[in-house]
């Protein structure tokens, strides 16, 4: 497909976990962003973020697309929505198996889906609603979110040819190979209302296109969704690995999401300081700070570097409480942000935008390394 071709969940993990030698294919960046949040969690139809990222589309090149979704599953907003892709419905009964040895399952179906005439070889998509046990055995030291970021990270790592690639409550990620509306097609996401939608459109550098590698990337309800090439991917992998966070998807983006587990949920960082460690301040810049904020900023490139995202990117990230948009240091990735009412738009593009909100309040594209950080009214 388009140069490339499309790898199986089996085949990843082959790669992953070292069974194989394998190429991988290069090719020039692209990549489309867009996400909208109301901030009074109103909701909005999913066929607001399709339309905005088909505009997008010569930003892509057929090999990924997806969305993220919050506030969709308000009947079982107090489970656990796990979204699972699998090769084939025998990966689907060892995930499934696992799943029942440490959670309460509540629901199991099938991810609805329609035939879409370019989504083909899609894997066999599932989602199960549970909660955790309330006797446990295994894992009794740690807290609910440990435990359930515990619980993903075996089955990415130990079940051949199945994933869980959403994990959140009352939010969900959809994503495949393919253009995103597309994929926004096949998902039936016009028949989804939620508060805060982010979307992509892939192009991509490092990895062939296959469904898991598609964005979003979530943990939780972490989703991140990037446009650009995180070079310091290597490094960030192995700080993650000393966190027990197992990166298994084999595309840079993937460890945003576990550093923003990591730095927020798990070290209590605020979102402003977790973005000043993604995309901090040179170190020409620092020396020439006030003492208290250059001692500050030192301390944070000391403590966090390993963290820190190197190369070219835009990335949005979103959780219940709200969505954030952030540039690399010297911005060689495009990022527009737009407001409408209580409406808060941000795109690689402003026709994006515009194609959904034709007549903004107001319109602008963020400084470089200065994140865009729209939280959700109480």
């Amino acid at each position: 497909m388009l140069g490339s071709r499309v790898f199986s969940i089996r085949e990843y993990k082959e790669k992953v976990f070292g069974q194989k030698d394998y190429m991988r294919e290069k090719d020039i960046s692209g990549c489309g962003l867009f996400g909208v949040i109301n901030k009074e969690k109103k909701l909005i139809s999913g066929s607001v973020p399709v339309t905005a990222i088909a505009v997008q589309h010569d930003r892509g090149n057929g090999l990924g697309g997806g969305f993220a979704a919050y506030g969709i599953y308000p009947e079982l907003s107090d489970k656990y929505a796990l979204h699972l892709m699998c090769d084939d419905k025998d990966a689907l009964s060892c995930a499934e198996e696992l799943i029942k040895k440490y959670f309460d399952v509540h629901l199991s179906e099938p991810i609805p889906t329609r035939s879409t005439v370019n989504i083909i070889n899609a894997p066999v998509l599932w989602r199960i609603f549970v909660t955790i046990k309330e006797n446990r055995s295994t894992w009794s030291n740690l807290d609910d979110y440990d435990y359930v970021v515990a619980v993903v990270m075996l089955v990415n790592k130990q079940i051949p040819g199945a994933y869980i690639f959403s994990s959140g409550k009352n939010m969900g990620a959809f994503k495949g190979v393919g253009f995103p509306e597309e994929i926004g097609e096949f998902f039936k996401l016009d028949e989804y209302k939620a508060y805060i939608w982010t979307a992509h459109n892939r192009f991509p550098t490092n990895t062939p296109g296959w469904w898991g590698g598609a964005h979003p990337f979530c943990l939780l309800d972490w989703s991140i969704v990037h446009n650009g090439e995180i070079s310091s991917y290597g490094i960030n992998k192995r700080y993650l690995a000393e966190h027990n966070y197992e990166c298994t998807l084999m595309t840079d983006t993937e460890v945003v999401a576990y550093l923003l587990d990591l730095f927020i949920r798990k070290h209590g960082l605020s979102k402003k300081m977790t973005c000043k460690i993604f995309a901090p301040p040179f170190w020409d810049e620092i020396d020439r700070m006030e003492e208290e904020e250059k001692q500050a900023y030192t301390a944070l490139r000391m403590v966090y570097g390993s963290g820190m995202l190197n190369g070219p990117f835009a990335i949005l990230f979103a959780n219940h409480e709200g969505l954030v948009g952030l540039n690399d240091r010297i911005k060689l990735r495009p990022l527009i942000v737009a407001e409408k009412d209580h409406d808060v738009f941000m795109a690689s593009e402003d026709c994006s935008i515009r194609s959904v909100c034709p007549d903004p309040d107001k319109l602008w594209a963020p400084k470089a390394g200065e994140p865009v950080i729209i939280e959700l009214k109480p």
